[in-house]
């Protein structure tokens, strides 16, 4: 009769202890200390224009004319000062970190719940309405979230 030699356990270890190591601090890392980026530098009015977005997807802007990107001005709130009024109490109910204003010209941020990533969102008000522009600082794909952020703000002000 022939004996089966008897089944022995394979003494490596599966890598999958390290993966979910490797993956656990990876996920930690970026937790806290959120996927926020640097400031970009190009923020700001210039030319009595807010810059134009990137060819990455991830912007939106009432000045760009391309499908991807242009997004509609919005609206007046009343005189210019009622609606620079208006927007900043909106921001702020939105949760959204006003970092500066001046004059006509109101920049902020909008940090994601989740993985702590930062748009910059700036408005320049003029007679004609609010010029906007929304981009993520990292990344290609913003899924929508810039786009979002405007469009929120726009139901915000005009119900």
């Amino acid at each position: 009769m022939n004996k089966k030699a008897p089944h022995k356990k394979s003494s490596q270890k599966k890598p999958t202890g390290k993966i979910t190591t490797l993956l656990a601090t990876l996920l930690t890392t970026f937790g806290l200390s959120g996927c926020a980026g640097t400031s970009p530098t190009n923020l700001g009015v210039n030319d009595n224009r807010l810059a134009p977005c990137p060819s990455s997807p991830n912007c939106v802007g009432s000045y760009d004319k391309d499908e991807g990107h242009a997004i509609s001005p919005i609206p007046l709130s009343g005189s210019i000062e009622d609606t620079k009024t208006a927007l900043l109490a909106a921001l702020k109910t939105m949760g959204a970190k006003v970092i500066s204003t001046q004059g006509q010209y109101i920049r902020s941020e909008f940090t994601s719940s989740l993985m702590g990533f930062v748009d910059d969102v700036e408005f320049y008000i003029e007679a004609s309405g609010i010029q906007v522009r929304s981009a993520s600082r990292l990344g290609h794909s913003d899924f929508g979230a810039n786009r979002k952020h405007i469009e929120s703000i726009r139901l915000a002000l005009h119900p």
